[in-house]
């Protein structure tokens, strides 16, 4: 912990800069306006400061990633989100993939013997693949491999799913988790304003409803993780009410395990006309998301999306988890213009990413358990 750095920002000039810090380092929560002021006038060395000195008192040295890999059932849906260049209409489906149980139980037999934690799935909402099809493939799964953690179902699945097959969220969620459902993903919370939800992915289930399948999840035990779609038409304010809007569930029941900012990428989608953001911007939100979200343990970057390099940034951003191996399973992140269109690395390789970072690798499961320390020389 570069403590000149600090104290470098307690003597600052600036009384606003000087009392956020304050708050930070007493361990006071900082309020929504202090949040704003940061987005507007915080630089970005000074965030960094900030941001790092609460990784490193939540986290230390450590940098979390699990051996994981991911099913996509289908980018068929029947959604059209403005900023989404992963879906495929209904109608137009031969432009698109479905897989059936037994092509995604024997992707899952691919890793037989293979010192892999978890397998993620999430996809495109299919009208024809419904609660029931789901929880069979959750079955098989577990029938075949029983210690493998299942993630899967983002909210705006889990949402479809339950109105169409008549259950409640807590029916829908009891149902997949007896048969085999862990935890649940962070995707589908884009952004929470409702203006702009309804802009740009307004047929999908409303910010109300992600939350109260999140927070009934957590009520059943059932962990998840919380995602942010910054840099397109929203505003500094629509993220820190969306942050707090998560706070203020975590409060209640500490089931979220890590906030994880997901960048808009404008390539072959109907929002192309809005421009990115830069890499100032993307170190700023993962800054003041870890500063602000002072209840949850983790902030993840997902390096196929940013790339190693920025990924390798972020951690002095307050970024402490670069999720996983991944192994080339996913089309998601480069359907949407993600950094890395070959999204694979080795074990090997993400832990010489994370050690050149000046980190200490820590391979994890699903929730946070330590399964291996790869640098005992630094603990």
């Amino acid at each position: 912990m570069n403590h000149t750095a600090i104290d470098t920002i307690i003597k600052s000039s600036n009384i606003n800069l000087r009392n956020i810090a304050a708050k930070i380092i007493e361990g006071v929560r900082i309020t929504d306006a202090d949040a704003l002021w940061l987005y507007e006038n915080g630089e970005i060395s000074s965030l960094g400061v900030l941001a790092n000195y609460v990784r490193e008192k939540k986290n230390g040295q450590y940098t979390y990633f699990n051996r994981n890999f991911h099913i996509e059932p289908t980018n068929i849906c029947v959604f059209a989100c403005k900023f989404c260049a992963y879906s495929r209409e209904y109608k137009k489906r031969e432009d698109g993939w479905e897989l059936d149980i037994e092509q995604m139980v024997n992707r899952v037999k691919e890793y037989d013997g293979k010192a892999i934690t978890e397998v993620h799935i999430v996809g495109g909402v299919h009208p024809k693949m419904d609660v029931h099809f789901f929880a069979q493939l959750l079955k098989r799964i577990k029938d075949h491999r029983p210690d493998l953690h299942i993630k899967a179902f983002t909210s705006v699945e889990l949402d479809y799913m339950f109105r169409k097959g008549k259950m409640s969220i807590k029916e829908g969620l009891q149902y997949l988790k007896e048969n085999g459902l862990d935890s649940i993903p962070g995707g589908g919370a884009e952004i929470f304003d409702e203006k702009v939800r309804l802009e740009i992915a307004g047929d999908k289930c409303d910010s109300n409803r992600w939350l109260e399948i999140h927070e009934t999840a957590h009520q059943f035990g059932i962990r998840s993780n919380a995602t942010m779609l910054y840099g397109h038409i929203e505003t500094y304010s629509h993220r820190v009410d969306h942050m707090r809007r998560l706070r203020d569930l975590q409060d209640r029941t500490q089931g979220f395990q890590t906030f994880i900012p997901l960048k808009f990428r404008n390539g072959d989608n109907d929002m192309s006309y809005v421009p990115e953001v830069n890499l100032i911007e993307d170190l700023k939100t993962y800054a003041i998301g870890r500063i602000y979200l002072d209840n949850f343990g983790h902030v993840k970057a997902y390096w196929p999306m940013i790339g190693r390099s920025t990924a390798q940034l972020t951690q002095s951003f307050g970024v402490d988890d670069l999720d996983g191996t991944i192994d080339d399973s996913t089309k998601i992140y480069s359907m949407a213009g993600s950094e890395e269109q070959v999204p694979v690395l080795s074990t090997d390789q993400l832990v010489d990413l994370i050690k050149d970072s000046g980190r200490i690798p820590i391979e994890r499961d699903t929730l946070y358990n330590t399964v291996k320390v790869y640098d005992e020389s630094l603990v």
